[in-house]
């Protein structure tokens, strides 16, 4: 099967070989691909790649789509919507929350809408300009690797999971992200102050003088400025482009980033319930890819009821994206250092 991917991965995207090899390498497996065959020849392929997601105060399963191709002579037949249909029956069964994916094109997010998702995760653009002569403080100290440590990996880990609603990054897959930095020629940059991680970056460098933070968490405000402040001096970057959530950003322009949809509505409307007491909500909820979803559900007093039957009262009719966006969108959700 591994092969059959690879090749059709080749025949539709444009990515390097080395980018390639590494994602079949590292990445891929089997078990995570959906596919369709058209007699021997495979003509659509996917990969569901697991993430732990922050929501409601819990940590849920989530299923990353990746690589979604279908071969050029078999496109603009329903290919790809009837494996999609296919792959969230499959997160269903596994009892994955939410779907996830990043377009690789702007029209894609309405394709993508048709089925389900909605644009709930986004971005904001800062730049940071360095000091003329930084200055850390007494026992700090900035230090410089081509990957994570166990120490890095979870601290990441936590400072990200201290996020309403945020797609975590595993020790086994910093791995990934540590093979796809280190091909750009990126680092990771921790502060240290008193021995312990005080804040972390993860940074690649563009065209001329500039480098792009991929991702930069910290114990305070100040502690991230002076380790951009170093990180600036140390790779002799004229500036900065961060890439951050939008809770976190200048009051800038929200950019859309990717694509939610819920899998189980069960499980996640209970989880909101929970977290969420004073919601009242009578939802009849359609979902025209997974009918597992389709129902009446009814949230009072931190609980969720689901009939088969609409019970008297007035309803909010919502199809599955809708109802993703009523759910996600006030949390502002973000991914960052996907293979996107």
């Amino acid at each position: 099967m591994k092969d059959q991917v690879k090749k059709l991965w080749r025949l539709c995207f444009n990515d390097s070989e080395e980018f390639t090899e590494l994602y079949f390498r590292l990445r891929y497996t089997d078990d995570i691909n959906a596919a369709i065959w058209s007699g021997d020849e495979l003509i659509a392929a996917l990969q569901m790649i697991p993430y732990p997601l922050t929501f409601c105060g819990q940590t849920v399963r989530t299923a990353y789509i990746s690589g979604a191709c279908t071969h050029p002579d078999f496109r603009n037949r329903g290919v790809m919507g009837e494996l999609l249909a296919e792959s969230f029956a499959r997160m269903h069964r596994n009892r994955v929350s939410f779907a996830t994916l990043i377009p690789a094109e702007p029209w894609l997010f309405g394709y993508y809408a048709r089925t389900g998702f909605a644009p709930v995760f986004g971005l904001c653009r800062q730049t940071f300009v360095p000091t003329s002569c930084p200055a850390l403080p007494p026992d700090t100290c900035v230090e410089t690797a081509d990957g994570f440590s166990e120490e890095a990996s979870t601290y990441l880990y936590r400072k990200q999971q201290e996020r309403p609603c945020c797609v975590l990054h595993t020790a086994d897959d910093l791995k990934v992200v540590e093979a796809d930095l280190q091909l750009s020629g990126g680092k990771v940059f921790a502060l240290k102050a008193d021995g312990r991680t005080a804040a972390l970056a993860v940074a690649y460098p563009e065209a001329g003088e500039r480098w792009t933070v991929g991702e930069v968490v910290a114990d305070s405000p100040q502690a991230q400025a002076d380790l951009l402040d170093s990180l600036c001096h140390t790779v002799q970057a004229s500036e900065l482009t961060l890439l951050l959530p939008p809770s976190e950003g200048d009051g800038s322009e929200v950019r859309p980033l990717g694509m939610a949809r819920i899998v189980d509505v069960r499980d996640v409307l209970h989880l909101y319930a929970a977290a969420h007491p004073e919601a009242e909500l009578n939802l009849e909820v359609t979902d025209n890819q997974l009918a597992a979803n389709n129902g009446y559900y009814y949230l009072n007093n931190g609980k969720c009821m689901e009939s088969d039957r609409r019970l008297p009262g007035r309803h909010l009719s919502l199809s599955i994206g809708e109802l993703t966006q009523l759910l996600l969108e006030p949390a502002r959700p973000y991914m960052s250092l996907m293979l996107n």
